[in-house]
């Protein structure tokens, strides 16, 4: 089955009215450990009238050995793009949720140093909650948007950002750690992963606050 490539439909009716738009997405909130991140790209309405970077999908809908590229192409397609992070013991002290939104005011904060001005856009969250003004982006207009990953190219975009960054971090924590086979799991769920924890214990990299041993499996 065909996969339908994502589309720069809502980000231009939403430039009508803004003069820059940023979309944001998360990877890694269901990770055992590992930080979440959270990539930010801006789009402005020159960028929104070019041709979408071939192969541009939600980064779930992206084979793994095709993600460099796309992001590569990603990337120079935006306009300025960043990742925030938030790191596992401060998803622990402060909840996921939260973690979420400190993780995106960072990937904002890099943008606004590249010389974005973010009260001034439009922050299109992928998603149906936003998380971003509760953890102080009081000032920013944000724009939840169900499967935004899926349906907008900039928000797809901001998803395979940050999910190469956040693949590339767990591969290199891995040579530190490499019982729990982060290399092939990245932090997620996998059997062996909840093997080598049953075995081994946590790693300070591990979200200690959750249930991990009850967590699913995902692999």
């Amino acid at each position: 089955m065909s996969v339908i490539a994502p589309t720069l439909t809502l980000e231009r009716r939403l430039l009508r009215e803004h003069t820059l738009l940023i979309a944001c997405d998360e990877v890694g909130r269901g990770a055992l450990a590992g930080p979440v991140a959270v990539g930010a790209v801006a789009v402005d309405a020159a960028r929104a009238r070019r041709r979408v970077p071939e192969g541009l999908r939600d980064s779930k809908l992206v084979a793994e050995r095709h993600r460099p590229a796309v992001a590569e192409r990603a990337a120079a397609w935006v306009t300025t793009s960043a990742v925030g992070w938030s790191s596992a013991a401060e998803i622990d002290e402060v909840g996921i949720i939260r973690a979420l939104g400190l993780a995106a005011l960072r990937a904002i904060a890099e943008l606004r140093g590249a010389g974005v001005v973010p009260e001034e856009a439009v922050v299109l969250l992928d998603g149906n909650h936003d998380y971003i003004t509760p953890a102080g982006g009081a000032g920013l207009h944000v724009r939840p948007v169900v499967k935004a990953d899926r349906d907008c190219a900039s928000a797809a975009a901001a998803s395979v950002l940050a999910k190469v960054a956040r693949d590339d971090l767990m591969v290199g924590l891995h040579d530190d750690e490499p019982v729990y086979q982060w290399v092939r799991n990245k932090g997620y769920a996998s059997a062996e992963h909840r093997a080598a924890i049953r075995s081994h214990g946590l790693s300070a990299h591990h979200r200690a606050s959750w249930a991990i041993a009850d967590a699913p499996t995902l692999f």
